[in-house]
C-alpha cells in the first residue's frame, strides 16, 4: 500500500512539474507573450515549447513575431496583423489575447474569421 502511495505521489509531482503558465502538458495548452499580445494554443501536448521568435526586416526595420508551438499552429504577427496558419485574421489592438483552439481563432475570447483571399 505504501508503495502505491509513493508511486501516486511521484506521478503527481511529475504532472505538476510539467505544468506551468507557459506550458500545461496536462491540459495540452501553451501560452506565450508574443510582442505585446498573449497567445494561447490548445491541443498542444509538448514537453518543451519553442519560444516566440522576433523577426526584424533588414530593409525596413519592421518587427514581426512568430510563434509555432505545435506543427498545426503557426502564429505570425506582422505590423499587428494576425496570421494563423497562413490565413489573415485582421489587425490586432494593443494587448489583445489570441487563442488558437482546435482550429478556431479567438481574439479576446471572441471567434475571429479569416479574411477572404
Amino acid at each position: 500500500m505504501r508503495r502505491i502511495t509513493l508511486l501516486a505521489l511521484a506521478g503527481c509531482l511529475v504532472l505538476m512539474a510539467s505544468c506551468s503558465r507557459s506550458n500545461n502538458l496536462f491540459f495540452g495548452e501553451v501560452e506565450a507573450a508574443v510582442g505585446n499580445h498573449t497567445v494561447r494554443v490548445t491541443d498542444c501536448y509538448r514537453t518543451e515549447v519553442p519560444q516566440p521568435q522576433e523577426i526584424v526586416d533588414a530593409g525596413t526595420g519592421a518587427v514581426s513575431y512568430q510563434f509555432t508551438p505545435c506543427r498545426d499552429a503557426d502564429v505570425l504577427i506582422r505590423d499587428e496583423e494576425l496570421i494563423v496558419n497562413g490565413q489573415s485574421y485582421g489587425v490586432l489592438a494593443a494587448g489583445n489575447t489570441v487563442t488558437v483552439d482546435h482550429g478556431k481563432v479567438l481574439i479576446d475570447e471572441v471567434e475571429a474569421h479569416a479574411a477572404p483571399r
